[in-house]
């Protein structure tokens, strides 16, 4: 057993953010699944959102989000995070982060669902310089220890103590160390989640192998509640490649000119669907992609931004512009083949504006959480905004408190005595590639409540089947991320059938009206 005075899950920007607050004021110990680089912030093309322009103004971004958000958002977290922005961004100078600059000034670019443009950037390769600036600064505080490899599998809880409560505090997690195979528990005084999403639920998804809903997973087993789960973002414009499964295409390339035509005709279709055409939000452009290619039997649509100058296109987009040519495409002469994908994960752990949840002693920030700040759709850069703003949040409200957050009483080692090796790993495989397929053709971009039933069917089927295999052999990293997507699958099929009416990303063909109050879904376990 580990003791330190804060356990955080999860080495992005909401968890590093957090530890770094903290670190002047206890021992904080990072535990990352995978390498320290692994999770979704390295892989954010985009940028970050901030009133950072003379002509805009704190209400103009609130409005923005909240016309993204399709009214679910909760008003005074978006209040809150927007006017923590320019702060955020003016400590991520501090630490060196290379934002793009015009003369002295920080560039600022526009994405779909922007009034202004208030998005800082480094090229597109935003995320890789933000992980790499917390990392370095993270790395030099000897009050922080980074412990890469570690699947933690459940939270510990007032029931793992020697003297067995009820009482749900929290106290910290068990994890698997990945190289010895060993299950250790690792307490703290207080735990902050920030594990990241569950896109990897999907059959196509732009996030990393490991957002496999952890996070969610064990906060609803240990007795948190979950709210909007169906709300998953899909981004309208993945890579389509048989070898390279993820490579996101920035939303920028729309905001800086790219046009979406049909691979065959060669017709923009964009205003057919919305006034805004291509600058329309995420959900938008994103059906309208999924329609044409489920219309007219496509593979893949066409984004074209070879009518602008190559070398305004590949100095805009350095990464994507090298990544495409070792590909044998060259975006400043021919159209990019895309498809929608699985990107963002909008619902998760309900959370207050201090990052607490609803059990003592846990906190979470991120993609994890269900803040009230992105609503039925997420809008553009606001994703890493939110992992600073509430991973600041959690660190304060930690520190304020600390004196009413007494030290972990001793807690049982994990126990594997009735369990053996497994000889079946075939089953783990098997279950988690057809999780990923009915996820993505019942509970993808359109749904019918059939469709939905159907998904819910397999579920239970396989729940029986997972369970079991779990309770007879010892963890493994695949199995405890098996058992988690399932568990997230289950959260999101029960949300998307309770909603009965079509609002931001859940669109149903058997409910398409939106009803006149916006209601969040959420689940008590």
């Amino acid at each position: 057993m580990s003791e330190y005075d804060v356990i955080i899950v999860g080495s992005g920007a909401a968890g590093l953010t957090a530890a770094i607050a903290l670190a002047d004021h206890c021992n904080v110990l990072v535990l990352a699944k995978g390498e320290l680089t692994g999770g979704s912030t390295a892989w954010a093309q985009g940028g970050i959102a901030a009133v950072l322009d003379a002509g805009d103004t704190f209400d103009n971004h609130i409005d923005d989000t909240m016309v993204a958000g399709a009214g679910l958002n909760r008003r005074e977290t978006v209040e809150f995070v927007v006017e923590n922005a320019p702060a955020s961004i003016e400590r991520l100078v501090e630490m060196g982060v290379p934002f793009n600059k015009d003369a002295e000034a920080l560039h600022l670019t526009r994405e779909g669902g922007h009034s202004h443009r208030r998005i800082v950037h480094v090229d597109d390769a935003t995320g890789w310089a933000v992980q790499a600036a917390l990392l370095k600064t993270a790395e030099a505080h000897p009050n922080i220890t980074l412990l890469p490899g570690q699947a933690c599998i459940d939270l510990i809880t007032g029931r793992h103590e020697e003297r067995y409560s009820g009482s749900g505090r929290v106290w910290g997690v068990y994890a698997l160390d990945e190289k010895s195979g060993k299950v250790h528990a690792h307490v703290g005084r207080a735990t902050i989640l920030a594990s990241g999403g569950a896109g990897r639920v999907y059959q196509f998804s732009t996030a990393p192998r490991g957002a496999t809903g952890d996070g969610i997973a064990m906060a609803w087993r240990a007795g948190c509640r979950v709210s909007n789960m169906e709300m998953m973002q899909f981004h309208p414009t993945c890579l389509y490649n048989l070898d390279v499964k993820n490579f996101l295409i920035t939303e920028a390339v729309r905001g800086e000119g790219g046009i979406l035509k049909h691979p065959v005709t060669g017709h923009r279709y964009m205003p057919d669907y919305d006034a805004r055409a291509e600058l329309a939000p995420r959900d938008v452009v994103a059906r309208a992609n999924d329609d044409q290619i489920k219309r007219s039997g496509l593979d893949y649509v066409h984004l074209d931004i070879s009518h602008l100058d190559p070398d305004f296109v590949a100095g805009h987009f350095p990464n994507i512009y090298e990544k495409l040519l070792t590909l044998g495409i060259d975006m400043t002469k021919q159209p990019i083949p895309v498809v929608p994908a699985q990107h963002y994960t909008c619902g998760g752990i309900l959370i207050d504006l201090a990052g607490r949840t609803d059990l003592p002693g846990l906190y979470a920030a991120g993609e994890c959480t269900e803040s009230g700040l992105h609503g039925a759709n997420r809008l553009a850069s606001n994703s890493l905004l939110e992992c600073f703003v509430f991973g600041e949040a959690a660190a304060k409200d930690i520190i304020a408190r600390w004196d009413q957050l007494e030290p972990p009483p001793p807690i049982r080692p994990w126990d594997e005595s009735r369990v053996t090796d497994s000889d079946e790993e075939v089953i783990i495989k098997q279950n988690w590639t057809e999780i990923r397929r009915f996820m993505w053709n019942y509970v993808g971009i359109v749904r019918t409540t059939k469709r939905l039933e159907r998904a819910q069917h397999r579920i239970n089927m396989m729940t029986g089947e997972v369970e079991d295999y779990y309770g007879h052999f010892r963890v493994t990293t695949d199995l405890i991320e098996l058992r988690n997507l399932l568990q997230c699958a289950e959260l999101i099929v029960k949300s998307a059938l309770h909603r009965k009416e079509s609002r931001g990303l859940h669109y149903t063909l058997d409910y398409p009206d939106l009803l006149p109050q916006a209601v969040d879904t959420v689940l008590v376990p």
